[in-house]
């Protein structure tokens, strides 16, 4: 290097290049980090991007999935009038599709948006009380993000309402305080669960059911019988009964299970009378759900009891829930083990008052019936299909016969229950 060349680069650089190499090497390092900070800043302030909304289920159970960029921070909590779960997102953006956000099921309605600069907020409305089995997040496994997880499950009130106390207790969070460590309140203890009774009167509205050989229709046999039997049950004051429905509407075969659940039910009878292509045949049956049907008449009398929702144009998807929890599967066999107890508590009781075809005690899979922890039966009163059968169905003397032994089994099979304690 020339002398004029060399001190040029002592007056523009040449600090830097006369340096010893390990200073040079720390003042390089030191460059770096004085850049790393405000990246790593910025990428921390980077929101989270959430998407693909997806939710599926019926009247007793939804699940709902979101998929998200980054690793969220779920907060919730549920509100009542009318019945709402809150999810908070911190730092999160919402890029959800409303076409996705549909409601179904147990739920009525999802709005979403943001909260303030930068978190995010989803309230989910019910149709009626809830419980939250999950909010979880979990690492996608196949792909880069996280996934939410949002199980809710239709429930009583009064198991809704223990929820907000325990939230209260909580002071409002799901995730500042541990279980051991909240408030627990002493008092009184609380009166005896008063023994309840979901009444579902079959079909109705736009499904009509099966049609008597005279014009009868099932959907009127079905909810006359269903208000006589309530009003019959509500008189000593023992009882406390409610129907799916009481007047002429439609109902889908989810709901009905969802009111049974939501009103805390101590037994579901679900009331039918169906038609058969023999006339001659007549009688009743009862009815507790199986995977495997009994015979083939009880596979082929479920089928079309399963077309209810599809024939009357509000088909839904059935949602497959599989039983992971052992405690949950344990619940489900000792509801049938019930389910099967009244039944045949019930087929002794309507021998005394009506004819009952050939093993009147039979199985097949009712949806009607898979509450996982209500027992559950579906009666046909009888034929429609036979002239004697539908005459009898219509004629108020018999029908409060059939009501009474119908009573006296429900009244047998609770004091068994609260005589055991269950």
């Amino acid at each position: 290097m020339r002398a004029r060349d060399a001190k040029a680069a002592a007056g523009a650089g040449g600090a830097w290049t006369t340096q010893p190499f390990a200073a040079r090497a720390v003042a390089f390092l030191l460059a770096l980090l004085a850049l790393a900070g405000p990246l790593a800043a910025a990428e921390a302030a980077k929101p989270i991007k959430a998407y693909d909304y997806k939710m599926a289920g019926d009247a007793s159970r939804v699940r709902l999935v979101l998929q998200l960029d980054g690793e969220p921070q779920p907060r919730w909590f549920q509100l009542r009038a009318p019945h709402r779960l809150v999810i908070d997102l911190p730092g999160t953006r919402l890029a959800i599709d409303p076409a996705e956000a549909t409601p179904r099921g147990l739920v009525s309605g999802v709005h979403y948006g943001k909260l303030d600069d930068s978190d995010s907020r989803i309230v989910i409305a019910s149709k009626g009380p809830f419980l939250v089995e999950g909010v979880d997040v979990q690492a996608n496994e196949a792909s880069p993000g996280y996934r939410m997880i949002v199980d809710l499950v239709a429930s009583t009130e009064k198991a809704f309402q223990a929820a907000l106390a325990d939230q209260m207790a909580t002071t409002g969070s799901t995730q500042s305080t541990p279980k051991g460590d909240r408030v627990v309140h002493s008092g009184a203890a609380e009166a005896p669960k008063p023994f309840t009774i979901v009444i579902d009167p079959g079909h109705g509205g736009i499904d009509s059911g099966a049609e008597g050989v005279s014009g009868t229709l099932e959907k009127t046999v079905t909810l006359s019988f269903a208000r006589e039997l309530k009003a019959r049950l509500e008189q000593g004051g023992r009882f406390v009964v409610h129907l799916t429905r009481d007047n002429d509407v439609f109902l889908r075969l989810d709901e009905r299970v969802r009111v049974a659940r939501q009103y805390g039910a101590n037994l579901f009878i679900s009331i039918h009378a169906d038609t058969i292509r023999y006339p001659a045949i007549r009688g009743a049956t009862v009815y507790t759900v199986s995977d495997q049907a009994s015979d083939a008449e009880s596979a082929a009398v479920a089928a079309r009891e399963n077309l209810s929702d599809e024939l009357a144009g509000m088909s839904i998807e059935d949602a497959n829930h599989e039983v992971s929890d052992i405690l949950m599967d344990l619940v489900r066999r000792e509801t049938h083990t019930f389910s099967i107890r009244f039944a045949r508590t019930l087929v002794d009781a309507l021998s005394n008052s009506m004819e009952l075809i050939k093993n009147p005690h039979r199985h097949a899979g009712f949806r009607v019936l898979k509450a996982p922890d209500v027992p559950s039966v579906l009666v046909e009163l009888g034929y429609l299909s036979n002239a004697q059968d539908e005459t009898l169905l219509k004629d108020e003397a018999w029908r409060a016969k059939a009501v009474g032994d119908v009573a006296a089994a429900i009244e047998t099979f609770a004091g068994a229950r609260l005589g055991s304690g269950k």
